[in-house]
């Protein structure tokens, strides 16, 4: 293999957790072919986050690389709901909800893709076509002892949570996927490689070639532990507002920025940007870098220069003190019982009294509402000149 084509294979398995059929991958870019690249998703939510693109960030090297990229939109698997890292079955989507959803999804994922290049497909296509014969076919494929090797499955076996029998037609579905796509390459987060791994089982029966598995990780949220979901509010939405998003990446830890900038940044010189940390360089500064870029990669440049401008103005000029330690509630909460159960005032009659001489702001802002609710996010809540905490509403 020539040193051009080992960089190019050492690109496309930057940042993967695992590559299953890596000799394939060699083989493939040694032999100049064009590969075909499954990305599937079900359409679970309106909006995608930050943690979504950590994927579709690998299929743009794949595209850029001359590949086919095969964007699929599970409106089929989303009315079984995916059960992957869950220990109680997912309340399957209404048809309007998906219908919905899909139309968000594929707006959203142009902004990371080249439309013209991308080919968009649902599984309704072929799998709305099935008949209950068909489906039984397919499920005579897989025993239940190998479903039950997946880890969700197998642990609420044991804790004897209940199992609905079309959970079990989920991994079946998606691999089949990949056999009416005639996929090359699969994609997906480290919690699906059980039901990438079914795809290359079904290829095989179907005889075609097993595709190649590449698992990316999970990225964390905004609170460092878990991942990051909507569900638990530490999320960073694509489509959050300018300010909004710049707030958010600025409010992650020291540590948890160079996750980030491994999984999101397109950038080539992180070891540069590590070692200019331990010579003395703020973190701050080099955080600043991060949202610039992130902000500028979905709202455009301008957007992203004010962001840091609005962020230096809000927090800089009210000498906010810098990391801060990031305390958790779950939401929704009002502002008052927010503040009590933070410690930031003695009693809810108390914060009251503190919005009422406005002595509360919120990211540097002055609140005056006395029974604003918080939802989800993010943010540094202060009371009166030397009380603040960093919270994040989930």
């Amino acid at each position: 293999m020539s040193v051009k084509k080992k960089e190019i294979v050492a690109q496309l398995t930057q940042g993967v957790s695992e590559v299953i059929g890596e000799e394939s991958l060699i083989e493939n870019v040694n032999g100049g072919k064009i590969m075909r690249v499954k990305l599937g998703v079900d359409p679970t939510s309106p909006d995608l986050h930050l943690g979504h693109t950590v994927v579709i960030n690998k299929l743009r090297q794949f595209q850029n690389l001359g590949h086919q990229i095969l964007f699929l939109i599970g409106d089929f698997t989303a009315m079984i709901g995916d059960p992957s890292g869950r220990n109680v079955t997912r309340k399957p989507l209404s048809s309007d909800e998906i219908v919905v959803n899909a139309k968000t999804y594929t707006d959203q994922v142009f902004k990371i893709l080249d439309r013209e290049k991308t080919t968009v497909m649902f599984n309704s296509h072929w799998m709305g076509k099935k008949s209950a014969a068909d489906l039984i076919r397919l499920s005579s494929l897989y025993t239940v002892a190998r479903i039950l090797e997946r880890d969700d499955f197998s642990k609420r076996f044991s804790e004897n949570q209940p199992i609905a029998v079309h959970e079990f037609l989920y991994p079946l579905v998606q691999g089949y996927d990949s056999v009416e796509m005639k996929a090359d390459v699969e994609l997906g987060g480290t919690d699906q490689k059980f039901n990438l791994l079914v795809g290359r089982e079904l290829q095989k029966h179907f005889q075609q070639k097993p595709q190649i598995v590449m698992t990316m990780p999970i990225l964390e949220g905004l609170d460092g532990v878990q991942k990051m979901s909507k569900s638990l509010g530490n999320y960073i939405g694509i489509t959050d507002k300018p300010d909004d998003m710049f707030g958010k990446i600025m409010s992650i830890s020291d540590e948890l920025m160079w996750r980030y900038f491994e999984l999101l940044s397109f950038r080539t010189d992180l070891n540069a940007l590590r070692l200019s940390v331990r010579e003395g360089k703020n973190p701050r500064d080099v955080k600043f870098e991060l949202g610039m870029e992130l902000v500028a990669r979905f709202h455009g440049e301008a957007a992203a220069k004010a962001a840091k401008e609005n962020f230096i103005s809000r927090f800089q000029q009210n000498i906010l003190p810098e990391n801060l330690e990031l305390m958790t509630v779950n939401g929704p909460i009002s502002i008052t019982h927010l503040l009590k159960q933070v410690g930031l005032v003695s009693s809810t009659s108390d914060a009251t009294r503190m919005i009422q001489a406005g002595a509360v702001k919120i990211d540097g802002e002055r609140v005056s509402e006395q029974k604003l609710t918080i939802s989800s996010g993010v943010h540094v809540y202060q009371v009166g000149k030397r009380k603040m905490a960093k919270i994040l509403v989930r």
